[in-house]
């Protein structure tokens, strides 16, 4: 006779797991404070000095060495570090005067919407290409998708950005240019348009402002199709590698043989199973242009948290750039978060 599983052996191995998740997060995140705090004090450069000036006495100096708390030993000023860190204080920007949290929260929405799409893109794109690929080894499309992927790991992203540029903004006019709208637009964004999330393209569409939200749109369909080029480049190429060594198995054979459509076979139960891979591979890919779209912000003018740290970094604000670095951080550890959360979705067996 089977016995039934009773409640409380179901609920504590999912209370390890959770712990478990928690405290990897915990320490995860404990290691990037450390890190960043590290690189605050190596880096040549006087904090006190950035904020007070050259001109300032050295009594001014001292004071303010003691208000932040710069006398103490290293390990008191990492955890004065943590802790201001975990009540959402990241310093304060040299060159603004501004909290860095609030210019990160300012910054941060374009960075998103600029990801977010590209990402949607580039899976949209790269996994159907990937499982076709891996249906027909060795045809036209296979290594049509292969040369794509390669020229995509290959071509620099500021190239393929002024190339871009030059060609669809400036010759063909099809799309808009740098910045996020119009300066018109802008203008009627900053005082019109309830910005509830920060970022234009949905904004727009909760204000019914689809004239501003066709605006935003030619803005930053470009960036973010070169952005998804460089993401379907890597997804494909993780797909064909996957779905081909998920086709050789024997289970797949048997459906074959069974009869199945081969239709169902790839689309339903070879793909459902490269799926917990494949997770793992978009998740990676997004969080890389969460922080890696530097360049793409600079050479299209976007006002994101890549720019705003590569704009600190030249003036040597420092807890601007510690800042932003911690926020991607924190971007990083969610997402691998919610990749463990769709694991269990996905795949009963991490349930277990």
């Amino acid at each position: 006779m089977t016995s039934i599983p009773s409640p409380s052996s179901r609920v504590l191995p999912l209370l390890r797991q959770i712990g478990g998740t928690v405290v990897t997060l915990f320490v995860t995140f404990l290691g990037l404070l450390m890190v960043t705090f590290f690189i605050s004090n190596v880096i040549p450069v006087d904090p006190v000095l950035s904020i007070l000036g050259e001109r300032a006495s050295e009594a001014q100096m001292e004071e303010a060495r003691e208000r932040l708390g710069l006398n103490e030993p290293l390990w008191k000023q990492f955890g004065i570090y943590v802790n201001n860190t975990l009540h959402g204080d990241l310093g304060t920007s040299v060159r603004t005067r501004e909290p860095v949290l609030e210019e990160v929260a300012q910054r941060f929405p374009a960075t998103l919407e600029l990801a977010t799409l590209a990402t949607i893109l580039g899976v949209l794109l790269g996994v159907p290409a990937g499982v076709i690929a891996a249906t027909k080894p060795g045809s036209f499309f296979d290594q049509s998708t292969r040369l794509i992927g390669l020229m995509g790991y290959s071509m620099p992203v500021f190239w393929l950005g002024l190339m871009g540029l030059l060609l669809f903004y400036g010759q063909l006019e099809w799309v808009g240019g740098p910045g996020r709208l119009d300066a018109v637009y802008q203008m009627s964004y900053d005082f019109e348009i309830t910005q509830y999330t920060g970022m234009i393209l949905l904004d727009t569409a909760l204000n019914n402002r689809w004239d501003m939200f066709a605006n935003a749109f030619s803005h930053i369909i470009l960036p973010a199709g070169i952005l998804a080029y460089i993401s379907m480049a890597y997804i494909s190429r993780m797909t064909r590698s996957f779905m081909m060594n998920e086709l050789g198995q024997e289970y797949i054979t048997t459906a074959r043989v069974k009869g199945m459509p081969e239709r169902r076979v790839i689309w339903v139960h070879a793909l459902k199973n490269v799926m917990v891979p494949l997770i793992t591979v978009i998740a990676l890919s997004y969080a890389y242009l969460l922080e890696g779209a530097v360049l793409t912000e600079t050479i299209f003018a976007w006002p994101g948290l890549g720019s705003y740290i590569t704009d600190a970094l030249m003036v040597a604000d420092m807890p601007a750039v510690l800042g932003g670095t911690v926020v991607v951080g924190i971007a990083y550890i969610g997402l691998n978060m919610l990749s463990d959360l769709l694991y269990r979705l996905v795949d009963p067996r991490a349930r277990v």
